[in-house]
């Protein structure tokens, strides 16, 4: 799900874009969900026995739950002018929704792919998870942007929405968390 879109006055606005998941043979491939749970906050806590139920307490971080994803991601923030990883690419993707495919679909030390590297998001975000990356882009000024990130990376491994080998729910600001 993204917030930005292009608005229709004589259609829906589109909000979303697909990812499509292909395999070469279906008997073997990677595929490790159990690294990009999600952990949501749980608003009606239920216990049983005085216990909770499929969720955690912490008086730091709240109550909240490890979810499994669902193929409808709505804690992807559209990176904006404020966020680190910003460039002015017209369709650049987000750290955090890269993440989560690279997580899933690729081991540390495999090599990611991106035939189209724009301003390099996919390449940053493969480097900060440890993968090795290639990627082609026939725009010079993109090309710059991404060597440039790729620079920063070096300094900052950090992924927005990301902490702790968890995903966090949109709006969680986990710098917030810790001070308490």
């Amino acid at each position: 799900q993204r917030e930005k879109g292009r608005g229709a006055k004589n259609n829906w606005k589109n909000a979303m874009e697909d990812i499509w998941f292909a395999v070469k043979d279906p008997k073997n491939y990677y595929f490790d969900v159990d690294s990009v749970k999600q952990k949501r906050r749980v608003i009606a806590p239920y216990k049983v026995n005085g216990v909770p139920k499929d969720w955690q307490e912490d008086e730091v971080e709240g109550n909240y739950r490890l979810t499994y994803p669902s193929n409808f991601w709505d804690d992807i923030s559209v990176p904006y002018w404020s966020m680190p990883e910003n460039t002015a690419h017209p369709t650049q993707k987000p750290e955090k929704l890269l993440a989560k495919l690279i997580l899933a679909s690729s081991d540390e030390d495999d090599l990611v792919f991106d035939p189209f590297l724009g301003s390099g998001s996919t390449a940053v975000t493969a480097n900060k998870l440890g993968r090795r990356f290639c990627g082609i882009e026939q725009n010079e000024q993109y090309a710059i942007w991404a060597q440039k990130r790729l620079e920063t990376a070096k300094e900052d491994k950090s992924i927005q929405g990301y902490w702790g080998g968890v995903f966090w729910e949109r709006n969680t600001n986990h710098e917030q968390r810790k001070l308490k």
